[in-house]
């Protein structure tokens, strides 16, 4: 098994949004016996409103700062023996703060999907929840620009599939052995 995961057993799923990290993150959590945890939804918990009133009432900038301290939370957990896996939010491991944390505490790994399934993912009501994904040419140059972030996670699973077969995907990473 890897070192970093003997020293902080964290697994962070990183992605853009509509890649699944939530739904891989919980089954992959029920698969190993470790606690699930969405950042997000535990932001909405802390905060009691949704992410997008966060980004509408108090903008990017303060919405990274309370995700960036949720995210310390849940590593001191990590590193304290408590094994966990995280879905990130899209934008997280965007932030160098984040990134660096996750560098050296446990494994992140990129669920990689393309435009146009995360696109047919993400209609309707879905897509207005998210403020980012309002605007489609905003959403593709996002896309687009967030890409090579996530390239820097330690692994990269192909999303573009169900979400059973993704777990499979990282079950199937050589840091297990």
């Amino acid at each position: 098994m890897d070192n970093r995961l003997k020293r902080a057993p964290g697994i962070y799923l990183t992605g853009f949004m509509g890649s699944g990290k939530t739904t891989v993150a919980k089954r992959l959590a029920e698969r190993l016996g470790w606690e699930f945890v969405d950042l997000d939804a535990e932001i909405e918990a802390k905060e009691g409103i949704p992410v997008a009133r966060i980004f509408e009432t108090r903008g990017e900038v303060e919405f990274r700062r309370v995700e960036h301290a949720m995210l310390v939370h849940w590593r001191r957990k990590v590193e304290t023996g408590q094994p966990a896996v995280v879905a990130l939010g899209g934008g997280s491991f965007a932030q160098p703060a984040i990134f660096e944390q996750l560098a050296c505490h446990g494994i992140s790994i990129w669920l990689d999907c393309s435009l146009s399934t995360i696109t047919s993912r993400l209609e309707g009501a879905e897509r207005e929840a998210r403020p980012l994904a309002r605007d489609p040419e905003a959403f593709r140059q996002l896309y687009e620009e967030r890409r090579a972030i996530y390239g820097k996670a330690s692994f990269r699973v192909d999303a573009d599939c169900d979400p059973e077969s993704a777990v499979a995907q990282i079950l199937a990473l050589p840091f297990w052995k």
